[in-house]
């Protein structure tokens, strides 16, 4: 068998679950208090801004307050230490990989520390509440801030990049995912099509499980360190 050198990483909610970031698939997570349909699609946000800016508002107030876990700083230091292409490609909207050290990597689905101005275009830092209705930094106009994350209808980002680093990659490893929510769940087959080996570490079987080489089940922060080990030992 060929040696590795090229990588693609998946993380999804399990990876900054055990940070104390809600996930909205568990249970208790954060769609049992509001309906997907209000808070994550963009009809929802024509229909109840508010809502929508108070909710993310939120979120994004929360996730300042969180640490990188085990986790996040193992996978940040395989993107130091790697010699060959790595990608990591998230799901989550949160910044703990890059508060590790992560540098390769892919928001798919944004991120709650920018704001997206629908008037010109321009994607900005952003930290504070967006309920007020804020001046966009770029062109001044107020109004016309929202929350830089794919609602549900949305096109995820980068997706030509992602698809390009998945069809050269080696290995595929897919962490802390439900294998439930497209199109991401359906790049450990876009892999293996590929050639890749591919790999699971998830707290339980995904929905994808089958489709993987091997699978690996417990907490992302025992799991992925000790891969991250095998990859880099140190």
């Amino acid at each position: 068998m060929s040696p590795i050198q090229n990588i693609v990483i998946l993380t999804g909610a399990g990876v900054s679950a055990e940070s104390g970031i809600d996930t909205f698939r568990d249970a208790g997570g954060l769609w049992e208090q509001h309906r997907v349909e209000d808070v994550a699609t963009p009809e929802g946000f024509a229909r109840d801004p508010d809502l929508v800016l108070r909710f993310y508002d939120m979120r994004r107030a929360a996730i300042q307050t969180k640490q990188p876990n085990a986790a996040h700083h193992a996978l940040a230091r395989l993107d130091a230490e790697w010699p060959g292409e790595l990608l990591i490609v998230t799901q989550n909207v949160d910044d703990l990989h890059e508060r590790a050290g992560a540098r390769r990597l892919i928001h798919m689905h944004g991120t709650h520390l920018n704001a997206w101005c629908t008037g010109c275009g321009t994607r900005s830092a952003w930290t504070a509440p967006l309920l007020d209705r804020p001046p966009c930094p770029a062109c001044g106009a107020a109004g016309h801030l929202r929350p830089d994350v794919v609602w549900f209808g949305e096109m995820p980002y980068r997706m030509e990049e992602i698809y390009h680093a998945i069809n050269r990659a080696d290995l595929f490893v897919s962490i802390g995912t439900s294998g439930a929510v497209y199109p991401a769940a359906g790049f450990v087959r876009e892999a293996r099509a590929a050639g890749a080996r591919t790999l699971e570490l998830n707290m339980e079987p995904s929905q994808g499980s089958h489709w993987f080489d091997e699978a690996r089940h417990g907490p992302a922060t025992w799991l992925v360190p000790e891969w991250v080990e095998e990859m880099v030992p140190g």
